[in-house]
């Protein structure tokens, strides 16, 4: 295929979905309903089309800007990307997307009775991705992973026909949790992309400088910054884990994925010492389902 040819909408499709496989906990795992597992992949394939705009990773070739009606020489602007995306999301609710992963998830929209609203903030995120790269105050992180993490939360409940007030309070925690620890295993990579999600008043407090991040290996003062965000996670983590109990069957497995998925990743993250600046620290598959049988027994 050249770059001047037809999309291909296979190839598009398989080169964002496959990226489920990497990600820290069980996209859609084999245990859930068909039904869910197809309506989860369309809403992973949503989230994960946005953040490869967002970071600049869409494929080569162009066929995401083509599909989207935007030009071969404006592809690289990603304030413009997302907002073609959004026009493509809002035909999801009232006409018919072009982009294949939107038309993949129009019937889950219309079968769970979906909302913009979850989808919009995950747009939005990516947005402010492009006009903020610091954050000033914990409080300014956490307002950023309402945008970036949360929603993402409210479409597992939404799918699965289980959203509550209380469940969708205690599965903010668990995600904006997991979001924290995606920053700190990614330190490395998002300052390359000129982006710190460490807050600077903690950096300050710590005695941590820009350039410390820069390092092959971190210094005492950048484990020990990184030790309290991550005691910070997993406090947050303690609090979103009654939502597993709240639930039954299958989706109390798959929730308990995801809790765990965020502790064993912070337990990797103590087990390289705090040092995530040679790459993320990653658990092993041993680890991951000793944290699920921690997490469904109810244990801290």
């Amino acid at each position: 295929m050249t770059g001047t040819g037809t999309p291909h909408t296979g190839d598009t499709e398989r080169g964002t979905l496959d990226k489920a496989a990497h990600e820290n906990f069980p996209v859609a795992p084999f245990f859930l309903p068909r039904a869910w597992r197809i309506d989860l992949m369309a809403v992973y394939g949503f989230a994960r089309l946005v953040d490869d705009i967002g970071d600049g990773d869409l494929a080569p070739g162009g066929a995401d800007a083509r599909f989207l009606g935007v030009s071969a020489t404006d592809a690289d602007d990603r304030l413009l990307m997302l907002d073609a995306f959004e026009a493509d999301l809002r035909r999801v609710f009232d006409s018919t997307p072009r982009h294949p992963l939107l038309r993949r998830l129009q019937p889950t929209v219309r079968r769970r009775a979906l909302t913009p609203e979850p989808f919009l903030g995950l747009i939005q995120a990516n947005r402010q991705d492009q006009l903020i790269s610091r954050y000033e105050t914990y409080d300014d992180l956490l307002a950023y992973c309402e945008l970036s993490a949360n929603p993402v939360g409210h479409l597992v409940l939404a799918v699965t026909g289980t959203a509550t007030p209380e469940r969708i309070r205690r599965s903010d925690a668990v995600c904006t949790a997991l979001q924290i620890v995606e920053h700190l295993q990614d330190v490395a990579e998002d300052l390359g992309r000129d982006r710190i999600y460490l807050p600077a008043a903690d950096m300050k407090r710590f005695h941590v400088q820009e350039a410390d991040l820069a390092t092959k290996t971190a210094s005492a003062s950048v484990r020990a910054l990184v030790a309290y965000e991550a005691e910070r996670a997993r406090s947050l983590l303690n609090e979103g884990a009654p939502l597993v109990g709240s639930v039954h069957g299958r989706l109390r497995l798959l929730l308990a994925g995801f809790v765990a998925g965020g502790r064993a990743a912070i337990r990797a993250i103590a087990a390289a010492e705090y040092d995530v600046l040679p790459g993320p620290p990653k658990p092993g598959k041993v680890q991951l389902l000793r944290e699920v049988g921690v997490t469904l027994r109810g244990e801290g």
